[in-house]
């Protein structure tokens, strides 16, 4: 072996660059970065392979992208991915794009804490599983560009926070399941009408109700596309949308739209598309003269005043298709009007048109279909060798009375609509699962389905048309320089929601396969707008299909391969070696840096279960492992001066972060320790429900022996220690109402809105704390079960909770229901009303207020039952609803309790009886049981269940 003095120097420079790459590698990525990739990984099934190793930017994982070492960009469409977004996304501080679209496995609820990403622009995930509500802090996203969530399962309001999204250009909520107003400021909150920069209101196929605000527009906004179609919406069209003379499509059909269209809605003279249809609206037809652009006008299917054929219409110089079924038209037909130069289609049936049908000498080639069907036309006579319309006069005079037997009075079969595009080549036979593309080459394309919105034609067989949109799509793949051979469309259709589909194939160039950063690329240019189509398309949106085929998938054998050659190399020299000694030590010390910072956000890490009585490893979405040198750090070596409060479990911490948040720990003592199950529910249940009515969990620490949750602070301790007096807090009727409502609230989010369902099974006043506005909050999910079999309706399941608030069916069949929650809350109504626990001295609440109850007499006879501190001196409004409710809810048999959001229903109705808006906001555990004798249980509040002081048979239910 040749001597290190006498190595080519050439040699010497390589090993000693290579050497220095490999003291940068293991720093290449943020090392928070690193982490919270990796918690997104943990969080999914399907990932790339190429998501090894400790270095997401060195190692080029697919679909990450990084700009000096912090990631920027997750791409990830069309990658079959499987799971929820991690909570953990937030750390992610340098991330501008986030595109998880065409994963139809990836859901559940949209994090929270994804407001934090402060330098986010893109936010797109089409055509996922995501449900539940979109989070508020969606609105603290300042630099969002493109929002587009469609496609998925959100429901609940559109968020009004989204109104500071200052820059947001594209707002896409479509085909979701969200409900109520469209949000508009009020002075004190945002609303959409604050938008006045973006270009794009796409929510339609939703259950929006309520106006359209009138409010919603002004002369300011540069909208081009306003699409509210198929929602429950109500109340006449505004006026001020005459005022946003930049439209160009307009859909408002499918409501409930009621009253006159606006008169100055021809002020809009950039609409191509207007789709009034399938409302409720009357009134005269509205004129729309001066909508020289107008290409697509349907208004079908509403209760107009009865008019002759307006003859506007024969103005509409760019008028490809007119639909106005059952609009009361009747009178004759001006002949000018077929000679409209783009016409194509005329849909004018179910009307009362009559005279005869003249459709002259001068109509172009493009007129293909008039449909005329059910109407009084009296005489049609085809001029011979002229092109030929197909027109449609079944039902009308000129073929009841006349016997015509000819082709305009049968309905003709409909045809296949399926366009081939012309191809240079012979089509060639293919193996498994390749397609010929339009070039004759065999591959595996990449595929979805294409749709438009409001497309301005009617003909779905025009070859000019496709022939236009390929090239379209081609310039636009090719303008990204993206390897894109060719492009095929077919299968073109008109959907129920009049919306054109065509699946769509793309090809690779220069092999039969896509990689993966080139379908995740492909995707992006059809989910973020950067494929602009022209007219006749418009908007459109896209739903891509799994992609099954990556060719050239990474595998580590090539780096391992390097490093060997490297090191093979260097050993040839004894200063090498020392140099990558020295670059092992320092990327030793950097690769367990990163492993700290991946443990901090993997709380999975010391997850034993034999030694958490087998519970398996917690599923969490969002919350953070502390250690227990921290939270000792947080409370002064958990000192009594931080104590606020103790039960069976052990004792509960108060602790401040260094951001200065106040937090609560609860840590359980070591007695409690064997619960490992209750420990594991809880984690699992309170990281993945987020409601401002539910105590929110930051974290938990399970190092050292030591099981603590961390919570949220919430100041002013439980409703049991106001309603004792012990926090001095005084609750007026009014206030016990609002918390009534807010706990109610909370339950009705986990029994209607979690998916899956959850029981909570230890609601009580103990369980339900008070913020500083004195807002109600659920705590405590250690008893909580989760309603996995929804069919079934029940749990059977260990009898366990507390007793006075145990559902008494419950606790006699051990079948779990969330009526045993009802139950519960109506005890907690019942101390609401009293202030007295559920069993004092003996006497068990429910039963005393049943013999007590006269509904004959003032405040039901209850008067020596009401805590004083309601402010008996004025007067209880609502307060005799409010004890109905209550023992609606403790009924004995669960099927005859109201559910939660009826409960709910019932609060707000109450509030609003007592003057006050339900919807204004403003203004710990103690031992559970577990049956643990077996036999015929007795019902555990009959007067033999307790002895003087209160208690019960310690026979029947013991303190676990």
């Amino acid at each position: 072996m040749r001597c290190y003095s006498e190595m080519n120097p050439k040699i010497l420079v390589f090993l000693l660059v290579a050497s220095l790459q490999i003291c940068s590698i293991a720093a290449r990525t943020d090392i928070d970065d690193v982490a919270a990739v990796k918690a997104l990984k943990g969080m999914w099934e399907n990932t790339p392979p190429s998501w090894e190793g400790q270095d997401p930017c060195g190692d080029q994982w697919d679909g990450i992208k990084c700009i000096n070492s912090r990631v920027n960009s997750i791409q990830l469409s069309s990658m079959g991915l499987k799971g929820q977004l991690s909570g953990y996304i937030s750390d992610l501080q340098e991330l501008q794009t986030i595109d998880l679209s065409y994963n139809k496995d990836l859901g559940g609820p949209l994090p929270t804490s994804i407001g934090s990403l402060k330098k986010l622009e893109n936010l797109i995930m089409v055509g996922c599983g995501f449900f539940g509500p979109i989070p508020d802090s969606i609105g603290s996203l300042q630099q969002l560009v493109f929002l587009s969530l469609n496609s998925n399962k959100f429901s609940g309001q559109i968020p009004p926070s989204i109104g500071n999204l200052s820059q947001l250009f594209w707002l896409d909520l479509t085909d979701n399941k969200l409900e109520g107003p469209i949000p508009i400021s009020t002075g004190t909150t945002p609303g959409l009408d604050m938008l006045i920069k973006t270009k794009h209101f796409h929510l339609g196929k939703n259950q929006l109700s309520g106006r359209i605000p009138p409010e919603l527009f002004s002369s300011d906004m540069r909208l081009k596309h306003v699409l509210f179609d198929s929602n429950k919406l109500t109340g006449s069209i505004p006026s001020t949308l005459g005022l946003v003379q930049t439209l160009e499509v307009v859909r408002l059909d499918r409501n409930s739209l009621t009253g006159p269209v606006p008169s100055n809605l021809n002020k809009l003279t950039n609409v191509s598309d207007l789709f009034l249809s399938n409302n409720k609206l009357s009134g005269p037809l509205p004129n729309l003269t001066g909508m020289n652009i107008l290409s697509y006008l349907d208004m079908s299917n509403n209760s107009f005043d009865a008019s002759n054929f307006p003859p506007w219409i024969s103005t509409l110089q760019s008028l490809t298709t007119l639909v106005m079924e059952n609009t009361q038209l009747q009178g004759q037909i001006p002949t000018r009007f077929f000679s409209l130069p783009y016409l194509q289609t005329v849909d004018l049936s179910n009307n009362t048109l009559n005279g005869t049908l003249d459709i002259g000498t001068s109509y172009r080639d493009r007129l293909q279909l008039i449909d005329l069907r059910n109407n009084l036309i009296a005489e049609y006579s085809p001029i011979p060798g002229q092109k030929q319309v197909e027109v449609i006069l079944v039902n009308n005079l000129v073929c009841k009375e006349t016997g015509v037997s000819a082709d305009y009075c049968t309905i003709p079969r409909p045809n296949s609509s399926n366009v081939s595009l012309p191809n240079n080549c012979e089509p060639i036979p293919c193996r498994s699962n390749q397609i010929s593309s339009p070039k004759c080459k065999c591959a595996y394309p990449y595929t979805g389905l294409l749709v438009f919105i409001a497309p301005s034609f009617s003909v779905l067989d025009n070859k000019t048309n496709y022939i236009l949109l390929v090239q379209q799509l081609m310039d636009s793949f090719s303008s990204k320089q993206l390897p894109v051979d060719s492009v095929s469309i077919s299968n073109q259709r008109k959907d129920p929601f009049s919306y054109l589909e065509l699946k769509l194939e793309v090809f690779p160039s220069n092999q039969d396969h896509f990689n993966r950063s080139v379908i995740s690329q492909i995707a992006f240019v059809l989910s973020n707008a950067n494929f602009n189509p022209t007219k006749p398309f418009g908007p459109y949106f896209f739903h891509g299909d799994s992609y099954q085929y990556f060719a050239g998938e990474a595998t580590g054998s090539n780096n391992s391969l390097n490093t060997s050659i490297i090191i093979g190399a260097v050993a040839g020299g004894f200063a090498l070696v020392l140099l990558l000694l020295l670059a092992g030590v320092y990327a030793y010390h950097q690769k367990k840096r990163a492993e700290r910072a991946t443990e901090r956000n993997n709380p999975f890490a010391h997850w034993d279960s034999t030694q958490s009585s087998g519970a398996g490893v917690p599923q969490l979405k969002g919350a953070r492992c502390f250690s227990f040198e921290e939270l000792k750090k947080y409370t002064s070596n958990f000192s009594e001066a931080n104590n606020i409060g103790s039960g069976g479990y052990g004792k509960v911490y108060r602790g401040i972060l260094p951001s200065g948040e106040l937090i609560a720990i609860k840590r359980a003592q070591q007695i409690s320790l064997q619960g490992g199950l209750e420990f594991k529910t809880e984690i699992e249940l309170l990281s993945r429900v987020h409601h401002k009515n539910l105590v929110s969990l930051l974290g938990f620490c399970f190092d050292q022996g030591e099981q603590m949750l961390i919570y949220e602070f919430v100041p002013n301790g439980s409703l049991r220690d106001s309603l004792s007096g012990k926090s001095g807090t005084r609750l007026d009727w009014i206030r016990r109402l609002k918390i009534a409502l807010g706990s109610a609230r909370g339950l009705a989010y986990l029994h209607e809105l979690a998916n899956p369902p959850i029981i909570h099974r230890d609601i009580k006043t103990t369980n339900i704390l008070l913020d500083e506005c004195l807002n109600a909050k659920v705590a405590d999910f250690g008893l909580s079960k989760l309603m996995g079999d929804t069919e079934k309706g029940h749990v059977t399941t260990q009898v366990k909770g507390t007793m006075g608030y145990l559902d008494p069916e419950y606790y006699m069949t051990q079948l779990l229901t969330e009526k045993s929650d009802v139950y519960s809350f109506g005890v907690v109504m019942l101390e609401l009303l009293t202030a007295r626990k559920p069993i004092e001295r003996g006497k068990y609440i429910v039963r005393e207020v049943k013999m007590a109850m006269d509904r004959k007499k003032d405040l039901y006879n209850l008067h020596e039952f009401l805590d004083p501190g309601i402010g008996l001196e004025t007067t209880l409004k609502g307060l005799n609803k409010f004890v109905d409710l209550a023992l609606e809810c403790v009924k004995e048999s669960g099927a005859d309790r109201p559910k939660m959001g009826e409960v709910v229903k019932e609060i707000e109705d109450i509030l609003q009886l007592a003057g006050l808006n339900p919807n204004n906001e403003s203004a710990s555990t103690s031992a559970s049981y577990e049956e643990a004798a077996k036999g015929s249980p007795r019902h555990p509040y009959s007067k033999d269940s307790f002895d003087y002081s209160g208690a019960f048979p310690p026979s029947k239910i013991q303190p676990q």
